[in-house]
């Protein structure tokens, strides 16, 4: 997405315009010092500072990985804040040094001439390293931000090689561009994004109970505006302007941009140079034989150096910062530490337990009793559970990891056929900051379960009345209108998705695919709306359509009576909003169920329809157990439904074979997206007999 990587791309396109300007100084003077030969010095050192930067990007993301859900927030906020300080000093420190880096550059690299290979490889070091280091920071930032990395790389990539052909023209003079004012208007969008960073930066650390104020929200407009619209997702991506925001985020914003573009705008007007600009209308380093007065009166003699490999320097180079990047990620991200065994029974349960030390534990798992158990790790206090295994045989032995930071810990066991039975408890000292699931008990889904029963008791009034007019114009023979109304029916049954398992046999003969059956779509037993969609779109008569008609009316009444009195599992309503939309992805987004109509899509929107009413009873729940999940889910929600409006003319819809492959890859994608995101909610949400 551009939004997500417009950040990157101007920090890529200002940080490799600084670097590639400096190395062209630094080729420039050799050159004219007729020191040529000494480039793989320069190359060197540029190549070490890119590996730098790259291992430095490693531990980051890999340090970050190794902790708590709490300890990422607060180690995600501190970084951003270190960000903007980087950020913030790279435009200043460009403004303030433009007029004098040329001749720095130079004179540095003269003293290198005389001082060996060495010193002119720490010089290009040192030059591009802290461009590559502030590049490195902001991207992971910026990436953290995006919550995905492809946007942010690939608009750091775009930026990275623009400016290497930029400094590519300068050097030879195919290009003239004011630089000065290239630094000054990238420097003040620079100073907006920051802001937004530091907003961002602000929220982290607030959800990382490091700072105050997490729910005092300066302002909530999640409630009417559309997240997943183009210009919430520009605001968001771009400037990290969220619809809900607290007072300490909108105030670090405010006050930074005030402060800080102030004084950016106040000193602009003493810009009057930047690095390879000597006067008017110069933008280019000097060249070789350009006459400067600043020329070395000959070349300067390199010296001697010991015959070695001309490949083991910068092999050395990439090599030492990649294996210090890997023991840092090795030390920062261990193995789970080998735990004792842990004896699971109806009588022993957490025989062998003591206090672990904090961190990522692995613990052995031993059924010593004679029945299979449930194994969960505890906050007795709070009954969330840490960890857990599920089925444990008589004699068996499993791993359990889980992350252990400050609290209280016990094991709790349950039997196949006995009671639940609790280990002593444990405290493990330092901050809190594990992650745990506050266990949901059938109780706590009975409320969603009565409002969804009776959403699905309504729905099925609807269809009866439905199915009994598509009837009717079938037996009248207005298959004109029998089409209209056949869409309208399987759509309402369409939305009610999540009671299918419920059904029983119902579900077949109303909405059964004639997959496996010998006679295929003239198989007696393949009945329902997709053979009367069949018949409808291939020309069928009506006399030979009015007998499954009738009976699709007939099984919709029988349904609708048979409802009240079926068994729907509590359970069930988790694990239908994920599975919703992958018999989506499955079925109606490739055409698989598509009988002739052409209207898949529209039954992906009723889908989609009944996925977001059952997360409208399943939202209390959530909401207090993954509280960013739904704003999320809710922005998925909104940007698959605008794909899905958008392919929705009058009473028609395009069919999923006549979608270009651009609009087709977006809409799985926004699929694919919504399943992911809503993956955790069976986990989130699962009846544990531990509860």
């Amino acid at each position: 997405m551009w939004d997500d990587a417009f950040p990157s791309f101007l920090i890529g396109l200002r940080e490799g315009l600084e670097a590639g300007l400096i190395v062209s100084v630094l080729v420039a003077t050799l050159m004219r010092a007729g020191a040529g030969s000494r480039l793989p010095q320069v190359w060197t050192g540029v190549l070490a500072a890119i590996a730098l930067s790259m291992s430095f990007g490693a531990v980051l993301t890999f340090t970050a990985a190794s902790l708590s859900t709490t300890a990422q927030e607060a180690f995600g906020g501190a970084l951003s804040i270190v960000a903007v300080a980087f950020v913030t000093a790279m435009v200043f420190w460009m403004r303030r040094s433009a007029r004098g880096l040329a001749g720095e550059i130079k004179e540095k690299v003269t003293e290198a001439l005389t001082m060996g290979a060495g010193v002119l490889v720490l010089t290009s070091f040192l030059a591009v390293g802290r461009e590559g280091l502030e590049t490195a920071l902001f991207l992971w930032t910026t990436a953290r931000a995006a919550n995905e990395s492809a946007g942010p790389m690939t608009g750091a990539g775009v930026g990275l090689v623009l400016a290497a052909l930029l400094c590519w023209g300068l050097y030879r003079r195919v290009l003239r561009i004011d630089l000065t004012r290239f630094f000054t208007v990238t420097g003040a969008v620079l100073v907006v994004i920051a802001a937004g960073v530091l907003g961002y930066g602000l929220r982290d650390l607030q959800e990382g109970a490091v700072l105050p104020g997490g729910t005092a929200y300066a302002f909530d407009l999640s409630g009417s505006v559309d997240a997943g619209s183009w210009y919430s997702t520009l605001l968001q991506g771009v400037l990290n302007l969220t619809p809900a925001m607290t007072w300490l985020q909108v105030a670090g914003y405010a006050g930074y941009l005030a402060v800080v573009m102030t004084l950016f705008v106040g000193g602009v007007r003493g810009v009057r140079a930047v690095p390879g600009v000597r006067s008017r209308g110069n933008t280019t380093p000097p060249r070789p034989g350009s006459g400067s007065p600043d020329r070395p009166a000959g070349p300067v003699p390199a010296r001697p150096v010991p015959a070695r490999p001309r490949w083991l320097l910068p092999a050395a180079v990439v090599a030492v910062p990649a294996l210090l990047a890997g023991l840092v990620v090795a030390l920062a991200h261990p193995k789970p530490a080998a735990g004792e065994t842990v004896a699971v029974s109806g009588t022993d349960c957490g025989r062998g337990f003591t206090a672990p030390k904090p961190g990522r534990q692995d613990f052995l798992m031993h059924n010593t009793g004679n029945q299979a158990s449930e194994v969960y790790l505890i906050d007795p206090s709070s009954n969330a559970v840490y960890g857990e295994i599920e089925g444990l045989a008589p004699g068996t032995t499993r791993d359990l990891v889980a992350t252990v930071a400050g609290g209280t810990y016990a094991w709790r066991c349950v039997p196949a056929d006995g009671k639940a039975v609790t280990s002593k408890a444990v405290r493990v000292g330092g901050a809190a900051g594990a992650h745990a699931v506050v266990p949901v008990s059938e109780r706590d889904l009975a409320a969603p379960l009565k409002a969804y029963r009776a959403y699905v008791d309504r729905g099925l009034a609807t269809l009866v009345t439905q199915t009994r007019k598509l009837s009717g114009d079938i037996r009248a023979g207005h298959l004109d209108t029998a089409r209209t109304d056949w869409l309208t029916a399987h759509r309402t049954y369409a939305s009610l998705g999540a009671a299918y398992g419920t059904f029983e046999d119902f579900d077949q003969k109303i909405d059964g695919r004639p997959d496996g059956l010998p006679g295929g779509v003239h198989d007696k037993d393949f009945t329902g709306f997709l053979r009367i969609e069949y018949g409808l779109w291939h020309g069928e008569p009506a006399a030979g359509l009015g007998s499954v008609a009738q009976q699709l009316a007939e099984d919709s009444a029988g349904l609708r009576k048979a409802f009240p009195h079926q068994a729907f599992d509590p359970s069930d309503l988790p694990l239908r909003a994920h599975e919703i939309l992958e018999n989506t992805l499955q079925f109606e987004l490739t055409g698989d169920t598509d009988q002739g109509s052409g209207t898949g899509l529209a039954t992906a929107d009723a889908n989609l329809a009944g996925t977001r009413e059952l997360l409208a009873v399943l939202r209390p729940l959530l909401t207090t157990r993954a509280p960013r999940l739904l704003p999320t889910v809710d922005a998925d929600i909104a940007r698959l439904q605008k794909l899905l409006d958008s392919a929705h003319h009058g009473t028609g819809w395009t069919p999923v074979d006549r979608l270009g492959r651009a609009a087709k890859a977006r809409l799985d994608g926004a699929t694919g997206q919504l399943l992911e995101d809503l993956s955790p909610v069976p986990d989130l949400l699962e009846v544990r007999k531990s509860a």
